[in-house]
């Protein structure tokens, strides 16, 4: 069976990751052949909270290539199923200065469900996301030198 893993790699540079938990989405059946055909991006994505409901916003699925006039929108807003003790507590916490839910990665379970890891983000300043770079670029080097391709 293909394995769907879809990363948001922006999320780890622009922001400091403190807490995680994987949400449901509620989806078309467009929408869920689309994420299986891997065209889905989450990159722009970010969650916000709404009449005590969590959606994602910009999330961009593409219009499944077979789909008819039932055929969905590219970047509609879509709602996050999470535990509602959960959402209470991070909603508090999106209210302090810095922290966002930043969806992280987009996969298919072993049920076949859709989900979402999503991210308690707070945001790196400047000087972060370049000791960000420095440590990746250490991490290469380190990784040249070990297999002799230097």
């Amino acid at each position: 069976m293909n394995k769907i893993n879809i990363k948001n790699k922006k999320a780890f540079f622009n922001y400091e990751i403190v807490d995680r938990i994987t949400a449901g989405i509620v989806l078309k059946g467009t929408e869920i052949k689309s994420i299986r055909a891997s065209d889905a991006n989450l990159n722009e994505a970010f969650c916000v909270i709404v009449n005590d409901e969590l959606f994602v916003r910009s999330m961009h699925i593409s219009p499944y290539a077979f789909g008819t006039h039932n055929n969905h929108l590219g970047k509609a807003d879509r709602k996050l199923l999470v535990n509602k003790k959960e959402l209470i507590k991070w909603e508090s916490k999106t209210k302090e200065k810095g922290f966002t839910i930043i969806p992280i990665r987009l996969f298919i379970n072993d049920k076949g469900f859709a989900k979402l890891e999503i991210g308690l983000g707070k945001g790196k300043k400047t000087h972060d996301k370049r000791e960000s770079l420095k440590q990746k670029d250490a991490k290469k080097e380190i990784a040249r030198i070990k297999s002799g391709k230097y």
